[in-house]
């Protein structure tokens, strides 16, 4: 059996890693995906399209950013949106109206499950899994991602669609 070094929270924030940016969860550092190609372009489609409404609506997307979900919980959406104001902590510790994952050919069904109801449980509004290799949208809610062929937010003129894809 393999034994797992646990790190303090603090020990966790001044370290950086090589690659990919760590997770933290209840003591353990938790390596993420490998982003391929296809997941940086989504990544960037998405941020210039919540990036044309940050002047007018007041919406501010953000990359791989850590946040703190709860003591000892630090995860890093592939995109979080905030509205209203932008947060003023280096590591935000309020929800973002909305939480994207992006879905990697090497992601763990069990592990991105964890991490949506994670997201919900914090407070979440909008939570979303975009998977460009398959070509589909999903919207967690009450415990599963459903599989949608948009994904809208209520209030905002914003809507993703197949043509997120092209």
């Amino acid at each position: 059996m393999a034994s797992h070094l646990q790190v303090a929270p603090e020990e966790y924030l001044a370290t950086s890693f090589e690659g990919t940016d760590r997770e933290y969860v209840r003591g353990e550092i938790v390596e993420r995906s490998m982003p391929d190609y296809v997941h940086g372009r989504m990544q960037a489609k998405l941020l210039v399209r919540f990036g044309q409404l940050e002047a007018s609506h007041r919406l501010y997307g953000c990359s791989e950013t850590r946040m703190l979900l709860a003591p000892g919980l630090y995860r890093i959406p592939d995109v979080a949106v905030f509205a209203g104001t932008e947060p003023e902590e280096r590591v935000p510790i309020r929800p973002p109206l909305v939480a994207i994952e992006i879905v990697s050919p090497d992601d763990r069904y069990s592990e991105m499950l964890e991490k949506l109801e994670e997201y919900q449980h914090w407070g979440v509004a909008h939570i979303w899994v975009v998977d460009p290799h398959r070509r589909t949208l999903a919207a967690y809610e009450n415990g599963a991602p459903r599989t949608v062929p948009t994904l809208a937010l209520p209030g905002y003129p914003f809507e993703l669609a197949a043509d997120l894809f092209s």
